[in-house]
């Protein structure tokens, strides 16, 4: 429902009309966003493996989805996808997805620009979770939750998606400083703050419950699957918990500098 509400905008305001459909979906684009193709699968958006097949000449891959919580908070969050152990919401076990940190960051500075005209809603990154994780190419998932009252809010997706519109309108650039982020909450205001308030930008978040998977091959996933160059690891250092002093063994080799807040 929250797709297609999105969806339903970039209908009316951005021209996105059908060119091409079949038993799976349908291909929508628009004249006045040349460089960007909107794609509408009937598949189960987390087990989307193939996209690179489907469309070998993309530069990233964004997901336009629902966000559900038992909190029932309305809520607006974005992050990258991968499995830090097991699979059980599509993707392999153990292995991430390619992030975009800049793509995130302005994504998160433009909703945020909006949050006067959105004032009920919380606008949070989210640590890493779900597949898709096999694309060669970045993948952000942008959401709107957390309930079936938010999925149908027609004036959320205009905020949502016009932002998305207006950092797509702009060639993709390169965050300053990136860092991979560990610890705290799945939903982090710490990093969330960060990426508004700093210059850098986010690959992969491991929150306080996935650090017991995290050995040497998971970190170095999470440092090396980036479509900007890690140059910090940040740390919520409050928040690590009982694996706070194995974590930091496995850093101490990586060559890239700590940061903690």
């Amino acid at each position: 429902m929250a797709s297609m509400t999105m969806v339903n905008y970039l209908n009316s305001a951005g021209g996105f009309c059908t060119t091409v459909g079949n038993d799976t979906g349908k291909l929508l684009q628009s004249q006045a966003y040349s460089n960007i193709q909107l794609y509408i699968s009937k598949e189960n958006l987390l087990y989307l493996e193939d996209l690179d097949d489907r469309f070998p000449g993309s530069g990233a891959f964004i997901f336009l989805s629902k966000h559900k919580s038992t909190s029932t908070i309305p809520t607006l969050t974005s992050h990258c996808t991968g499995n830090y152990a097991a699979n059980p919401n599509g993707g392999n076990p153990k292995e991430l997805a390619i992030s975009s940190p800049y793509l995130q960051k302005q994504y998160i500075k433009e909703i945020s620009n909006l949050k006067s005209t959105i004032p009920n809603y919380q606008i949070v990154i989210e640590a890493t979770h779900h597949g898709p994780t096999s694309i060669r190419k970045p993948v952000l998932f942008i959401e709107i939750g957390s309930t079936e009252i938010q999925w149908v809010d027609q004036h959320v997706a205009s905020a949502v998606c016009s932002s998305l519109l207006k950092v797509l309108r702009n060639n993709l650039g390169n965050c300053e400083k990136v860092g991979i982020a560990l610890g705290g909450t799945h939903y982090s205001r710490k990093f969330s703050k960060l990426l508004l308030e700093s210059e850098y930008g986010l690959a992969a978040v491991a929150a306080k419950h996935n650090l017991e998977s995290i050995d040497r091959d998971m970190l170095d996933q999470m440092i090396t699957k980036s479509s900007e160059k890690v140059t910090h690891i940040i740390t919520d250092w409050k928040g690590m918990g009982k694996e706070k002093n194995r974590i930091m063994g496995l850093m101490e080799n990586t060559g890239l500098e700590i940061l903690r807040i």
